[in-house]
């Protein structure tokens, strides 16, 4: 069963007297290593959280940033928003290069940890079992966010084998993005009250809505059709994230008369996709009528631009693009996953929440919401008022530091 939104906001609130409880005694901000798959100016949800609670907490907290990168015009070291970043260059078409990363994110992080109070780790991978063995020989505090489902639950590691289970169970405090994640540790071999609910939160200044003008001038800039209303995917081309089940469900609206524009944002991973999305719509005589646009670090600007956000999915945690689609106001139709979707949307409410991989609930959702603008409008006007309460980015940057000061009093 998957927790409301007050009782996430009763979850954080018990946390926060519970920390208010502790002993205190850190007089200089703490010195935080996030590490990273990705950080800016590549794209990862992780990264972009990072990124915006850094500067949420402004100089409460010393930053500074372990990352991977693929991009290899990148500075090896970087200062980022008077953040520190650390990057370690890998080719993922290089087997030499993937199998002597571990050895070149120890080399690279051994000076970022020696200098650091707390090691943040951000999701599971590779990364994380030569970056926490360098913690643990270092006596440094660590703090794991859990942030992707299917892959940072402890019952996936586990199939990793023993040394990745190790890191994983390393963590002094456990931050989960979501009631989901959440439910999945504690149904493990593990300490239930080492992980804590740290839901991923916006800036609701950058991303806010926008008038009928702003809109307009937004849709002119970016090069949107103004006749049309926008249709909004965000995220990674995979098969996860049911781009190709949108698409399908557009198809049926185009068929029936009711004009949209599909306009999809994110890197292609799985090429397949889209080119399967490009020739079935040129079968239809539609190929001018769908959209791809490559990722971007001013995101806020499409959803701004856009009329509504459809996030198909069929696995998430605690989707960020839907917090900032939300955040805009913009209404949002989200596939129902338990513990995560279903935690930010309640249906017909502050959005549209439809079953897995139904095209036609997805196709009558579309319509519903692109045939009755004012009730698709309130909609998103609640969606604004759920994040503004409960998922400002403000309120996570406090769990952090709550996490932060909890590892280095002793209280975890």
């Amino acid at each position: 069963m998957s927790l409301t939104n007050t009782e996430v906001g009763l979850e954080r609130d018990a946390a926060a007297k519970e920390s208010a409880g502790g002993p205190r005694g850190v007089v200089t901000p703490p010195r935080v290593l996030l590490v990273t798959g990705a950080y800016f100016p590549e794209i990862s949800a992780a990264g972009v959280q990072c990124r915006a609670v850094a500067a949420a907490l402004g100089g409460r907290v010393r930053f500074s940033v372990l990352t991977t990168s693929v991009d290899r015009s990148l500075p090896a070291t970087d200062r980022v928003d008077d953040v520190i970043v650390h990057r370690v260059t890998i080719d993922v078409r290089s087997r030499l290069s993937k199998a002597s990363a571990a050895v070149r994110l120890v080399a690279r992080g051994l000076p970022a940890v020696q200098s650091c109070d707390v090691v943040h780790l951000h999701g599971f991978s590779r990364k994380n079992v030569p970056t926490t063995a360098l913690a643990r020989l270092l006596g440094k505090r660590l703090v794991l966010t859990l942030h992707t489902a299917g892959q940072d639950e402890p019952q996936v590691v586990r199939r990793l084998g023993r040394l990745a289970y190790w890191a994983f169970r390393s963590a002094h405090l456990v931050l989960s993005v979501s009631p989901y994640l959440s439910a999945r540790y504690r149904e493990a071999d593990l300490p239930g009250e080492r992980v804590h609910l740290a839901p991923n939160g916006v800036d609701t200044n950058r991303f806010r809505p926008a008038n009928l003008d702003e809109r307009g001038a937004l849709k002119r800039a970016l090069g949107l059709p103004e006749t049309e209303p926008i249709v909004l995917f965000v995220g990674f081309f995979s098969r996860d994230k049911r781009p190709d089940l949108l698409f399908r469900a557009w198809r049926r609206l185009a068929t029936s008369g009711i004009r949209a524009r599909p306009v999809y944002v994110g890197a292609k991973s799985d090429a397949s996709l889209a080119r399967q999305i490009r020739a079935e719509a040129a079968e239809l005589g539609h190929d001018n009528s769908v959209m791809f646009v490559e990722p971007t670090n001013e995101i806020e600007h499409l959803f701004r631009a856009a009329d509504l956000f459809v996030l198909p999915s069929a696995r998430e945690a605690h989707p960020l693009a839907l917090l900032e689609a939300m955040a805009c106001g913009l209404p949002a139709i989200a596939t129902r996953l338990p513990g995560a979707t279903d935690v930010l949307i309640e249906d017909r409410v502050n959005g549209r929440l439809v079953p897995l991989d139904d095209e036609q609930a997805l196709a009558n959702a579309l319509i519903g919401m692109l045939t009755d603008r004012p009730a698709a409008w309130l909609m998103g006007a609640r969606a604004r008022e759920t994040v503004t309460t409960y998922y400002d980015v403000r309120h996570t940057a406090e769990e952090w530091a709550a996490a932060y000061n909890a590892v280095l009093t002793g209280d975890r």
